[in-house]
């Protein structure tokens, strides 16, 4: 449900665990109750207890579920000697994680962009750390492995790419097919091209069956756009227009898509100095700094989940409590309707129903279907609460509403299965 960015420079194999305790530090500190980070998010305190529960028990147990080891914006233009060695570090650290089982469920690295001036550079950087990992851990990556390309803007540039790991994988021994590929999709290139067509299919295609996902890059869109830099923000209309082009260019492709990220971090401004304690100001200018940034990032990524924008970006540990809530939040709050609209619905086995004053026909059903299937996958919805639906866990995992209601017929009729 979200990746989180950090310079390549910064990356050790125990990140995601130090990310973790970071984030329920920023808790303790600023919202140390459901009460308070409701407050502080604007939360429906009636949902304030489960998702603060949910959240501290996400943080615990899983906080980081993907990570892009960083060479682009989140590390910046160094000496080649230096990006040389940065590569190999990050790698002997990926390396590390995969021996101790300390890595995300799903992990890569953002190379610089294949343009003409930095091609070069992108391409080291991936060898050294491909040649480097398969040296130390062996012929096998990380499982979810995959290779972001940043500021996508024609098909040559993805093809590139996707020669540029075949041919790795060939030298390295790697299976055919194990390296996937991210687009940032962050251009007006990327979205409409010289000849006033969507390019995103055919950016998808030059990577060869590699591509997994599409992101989109709020800041750099906008900045080509003209837009500034008071204005640059996640809920603009030109991003709205931008996402929904993407949803439209990739829907049924399997392409995952994921938002940008909110850069206001939710950061204290005052820290005590050694031996010294803050003043009753400072610590409430803390909470305060550390609440508007949650507020804006809660409300960023919970318009991006009305869009069915369901991934993003996160920069900083202290925003991954307010990810969760609000994917939490977002998913409790439509529950209990939720589930009387999909109980009833099987019920008449796709027969048109009427339930409270929203009238549901059979094209709602997978709606709803995924509705459950997306709370389950992020953690906000539990399989108890899944399952006061009506639906056995056989039904919910075909993941289709039409095989759900064909098997109840048949059952219903008597026929076998």
């Amino acid at each position: 449900m979200h990746t989180v960015y950090g310079g390549a420079h910064l990356f050790r194999a125990d990140s995601a665990r130090k990310l973790g305790d970071l984030a329920l530090r920023a808790l303790d500190d600023h919202a140390p109750d459901a009460r308070s980070f409701a407050e502080a998010l604007g939360l429906d305190p009636a949902l304030a207890d489960t998702v603060y529960a949910r959240v501290r028990a996400k943080l615990a147990r899983e906080p980081v579920e993907d990570f892009r080891i960083d060479f682009e914006d989140g590390y910046g233009n160094r000496p080649d000697d230096e990006e040389d060695a940065t590569a190999d570090a990050a790698a002997l650290e990926t390396a590390r994680g995969m021996a101790a089982g300390t890595l995300p469920p799903f992990i890569g690295i953002r190379i610089k962009p294949l343009s003409r001036e930095l091609e070069r550079r992108a391409a080291r950087t991936l060898e050294r750390f491909l040649r480097t990992l398969v040296a130390r851990a062996g012929p096998t990556l990380p499982a979810g492995f995959v290779v972001t390309l940043p500021k996508i803007m024609a098909p040559e540039q993805v093809a590139a790419g996707a020669g540029l790991v075949a041919s790795l994988e060939s030298d390295l021994g790697l299976a055919s097919g194990a390296v996937k590929l991210e687009l940032m999709v962050e251009t007006p290139q990327a979205i409409v091209d010289a000849e006033g067509r969507c390019p995103l299919p055919a950016l998808v295609a030059a990577a060869r069956g590699r591509c997994v996902a599409a992101h989109f890059g709020v800041y750099d869109y906008t900045a080509a756009l003209g837009i500034t830099a008071a204005h640059q923000h996640m809920r603009h209309p030109a991003c709205d227009l931008a996402r929904g082009i993407m949803q439209v260019a990739l829907a049924g492709t399997g392409v995952w898509l994921s938002d940008g990220a909110t850069t206001v971090m939710p950061v204290a401004p005052h820290r005590a100095d050694a031996g010294q304690s803050l003043t009753a100001e400072q610590r409430a200018a803390n909470r305060a700094g550390v609440w508007h940034g949650w507020r804006l990032h809660f409300e960023d990524v919970t318009h991006a989940l009305v869009h069915a924008f369901y991934q993003g970006w996160d920069l900083h540990p202290a925003q991954l409590p307010t990810r969760y809530a609000a994917l939490y939040a977002f998913f409790l709050s439509s529950l209990d309707s939720a589930s009387r609209r999909l109980a009833r619905f099987v019920e008449r086995a796709a027969q048109a129903t009427l339930v409270g004053d929203v009238f549901d026909d059979a094209a709602t059903g997978q709606g709803l279907l995924n509705f459950f299937l997306r709370g389950l996958n992020c953690g906000a919805i539990s399989e108890r609460e899944a399952l006061a639906t009506g639906l056995t866990l056989d039904e919910l995992g075909s993941r289709s509403f039409l095989r759900i209601l064909e098997g109840r017929r048949r059952r219903e009729a008597g026929a076998p299965g």
